[in-house]
């Protein structure tokens, strides 16, 4: 699958800057900006590439014969979303179940245009006491980025700059549902 992945970016012009800090066994994995289906996809070449299993939490009514095999090969882990439960402890408590887990999470909570992040990603990582890694893909400069990685301090503002400061500029496929590209930001 690596090197599928790898001639499949390749071909389309792809390229990544940065590596995947393999140091880690534990990762929150942000991923934005989510605007399209197809980031997800690109996203995912760019971690087959890197040579890394990424998980990724879907709603567990999808886990349906013979879907949820194919969505637990793929990473997926179900989580109840209807339940009482508070959705920041239970996804924190997966760290504590697996040696390794990187797990994505798109900040922006829908391929719509959202004024704010929601805050779960950080709360789940600050919760387990694993760290953030930033992760972004530019459509007009055809590029995957793995950056840095962040570890929250429980400053959720504090932290935000530094995040915020990554993710300016970087351009979506449709900017427009992007609330940190340079069109929103020349507006605001």
């Amino acid at each position: 699958m690596k090197r599928f992945a790898k001639f499949i970016l390749k071909l389309f012009g792809w390229k990544q800057e940065g590596q995947f800090p393999t140091q880690y066994k534990k990762l929150v994995i942000l991923e934005a900006p989510h605007t399209s289906n197809l980031d997800y996809f690109i996203g995912m070449m760019f971690i087959y590439a890197a040579g890394v299993k990424v998980n990724v939490i879907i709603k567990k009514e999808a886990f349906f014969w013979p879907l949820g095999k194919l969505l637990k090969k793929a990473g997926g882990i179900p989580i109840d979303r209807e339940g009482t439960k508070n959705k920041v402890e239970t996804i924190a408590g997966l760290f504590n179940k697996y040696d390794k887990l990187n797990l994505a999470i798109t900040p922006e909570g829908t391929r719509s245009y959202n004024d704010t992040w929601r805050k779960g990603y950080y709360y789940i990582a600050l919760k387990a006491g694993v760290p953030i890694l930033l992760t972004s893909i530019d459509y007009k400069h055809k590029t995957g980025k793995f950056g840095p990685v962040i570890f929250p301090t429980g400053d959720y503002e504090k932290d935000f700059k530094q995040i915020e400061e990554f993710y300016k500029g970087v351009n979506a496929r449709y900017p427009e549902k992007y609330n940190l590209s340079d069109m929103y930001l020349k507006k605001n």
